[in-house]
């Protein structure tokens, strides 16, 4: 069996600075170009025969992909880990400085003192969905603020007419741009079979969630690991509830951790304001928090994560959305039969 050795890599644009503990001797830090022979290169410096590694470096996007893939590939243990883990670890060490050469070491030190969560590399279809899906969130907030925009514009007459023209080309540019990536992401899910019968599982919620808000929750769910459990998915997305209480005197109000996938719970949101006033399921279990006492907010998040459980339920039977296995409408009230006394006293 090989030994093990760990290391921490801080992930920059241009730069990964590598940090590596073999044989229970510290390296002297390594820099490489976040390219791919700057990855090969990291590889060969990793590499040792009859010994692995278990190699750390936080979640940043794309830019640690395509070296977690190459670390994955070259068959060392990677781990992704949570951003703000790391963060709260670094605070636990007393550090008071941060730069690239101590987020290396910290990620060293987490990768030998943290539970080891493999990363686990998705598919193609999958990740080329979840870039398409990313690019879309963030043309639909543009669309939104250059909506904002034209109709300030609108209101005064004072607005000079090229900056109306320019804000009309703008959003005509991006109504394109939507609709054409919207098309892509189409092709890709209908190329892609498991894709196919999520998306197609998905859009089975009727009055809730329509083509659009399916292939925003589907980017983003494609990309997790196929393990979690469905309370591992409300995690994921943010939407547990965080305690904060202290003895007699410290009772915060209970809220939601967000830490987690913001872009989820984003896609998460409208198809649930939209469940609130369509789906009679989940909006009778709305209306029955409301009864109970609970705020408007409070209320739709639990929607919110009540319709993930759903997904995640739907996902792992591959049986479309039951509305009763999601919360059970009350019975309608009726009266009782009169018996004959009752009858001849009328």
């Amino acid at each position: 069996m090989d030994k093990l050795d760990f290391s921490g890599v801080e992930v920059g644009a241009e730069e990964l600075v590598v940090s590596l503990e073999r044989e229970g001797q510290r390296k002297a830090l390594k820099t490489f170009a976040n390219q791919p022979p700057g990855h090969q290169a990291m590889v060969r410096h990793l590499r040792c025969p009859g010994r692995n590694v278990r190699v750390c470096l936080e979640s940043t996007g794309v830019y640690g992909l395509d070296l977690a893939l190459a670390l994955a590939r070259a068959g060392f243990q990677v781990m992704v880990a949570n951003p703000r883990a790391v963060r709260h670890f670094a605070t636990a060490l007393m550090l008071r400085s941060k730069n690239d050469r101590l987020d290396a070491l910290v990620l060293l030190e987490f990768a030998m003192r943290m539970p080891f969560q493999a990363w686990v590399p998705p598919r193609p279809a999958a990740l080329q969905l979840h870039a398409v899906g990313r690019r879309l969130e963030a043309l639909t907030q543009m669309q939104a603020a250059e909506k904002s925009r034209w109709h300030a514009a609108q209101a005064t007459d004072t607005t000079p007419p090229a900056l109306r023209r320019d804000l009309e080309r703008s959003l005509r540019s991006i109504r394109r741009a939507l609709v054409r990536l919207s098309g892509e992401a189409v092709k890709i899910i209908e190329r892609d079979p498991a894709l196919k019968l999520r998306f197609d599982l998905l859009v089975s919620v009727h009055g809730s969630i329509a083509a659009t808000s399916a292939i925003q929750i589907l980017a983003e769910l494609a990309v997790v690991s196929e393990g979690l459990d469905a309370r591992q998915h409300v995690a994921y997305a943010g939407l547990d509830p965080r305690e904060c209480s202290s003895g007699t005197s410290v009772h915060k109000k209970v809220r939601i951790s967000k830490a987690g996938n913001a872009h989820l719970r984003r896609a998460l949101y409208m198809p649930a304001l939209v469940a609130i006033r369509r789906q009679p399921h989940l909006r009778a279990y709305y209306q029955h928090l409301r009864d109970r006492g609970k705020l408007k907010m409070v209320a739709l998040i639990a929607v919110m994560r009540k319709l993930l459980h759903a997904i995640y339920g739907m996902f792992k039977h591959q049986q479309p959305f039951d509305g009763s296995k999601v919360y059970r409408l009350p019975r309608p009230h009726t009266s009782a039969p009169l018996n004959s006394a009752q009858e001849v006293a009328a």
